[in-house]
């Protein structure tokens, strides 16, 4: 079995990598275009003209896997800021300050960034982050 999922893992990590990315892409058009409508696209301006255009751009770009590990290494440091400025200072526990997915998204990125693109990437097809 262990052997079936070794021959899987660059499959798996390409969905990982473009799952993530997907999906913090639409915080960003949430927050620069109001679509879809969210909590996050009434926080305070810098949040939504510094964060947004890292957000989309940042999620694109490791979504399909161009320039993965500086996009990737940007979006966990907003993510890491993020969590402090919004949840960090509320509770001790992420649980209870509502910062998980900013916590996961800043480990997530922080890996993506540590591993690099890998295949079904442009990266990959440059050869350049594989």
């Amino acid at each position: 079995m262990l052997g079936f999922m070794d021959r899987l893992a660059p499959q798996v990590w390409a969905l990982f990598r473009i799952v993530t990315g997907l999906l913090f892409l639409w915080h960003g058009t949430s927050k620069l275009f109001g679509f879809p409508k969210a909590a996050s696209a009434e926080a305070p301006a810098f949040v939504l003209y510094v964060g947004g255009p890292i957000e989309l751009v940042g999620g694109i770009l490791v979504m399909i896997g161009l320039f993965t590990r500086p996009a990737a290494f940007l979006c966990s440091g907003m993510m890491a800021s993020a969590y402090w400025m919004a949840h960090g200072t509320k509770a001790l526990f992420p649980l209870l300050n509502g910062g998980e997915l900013a916590i996961l998204y800043c480990f997530a990125f922080l890996v993506i960034s540590a591993q690099g693109a890998g295949i079904w990437s442009v990266d990959g097809a440059r050869g350049s982050g594989a």
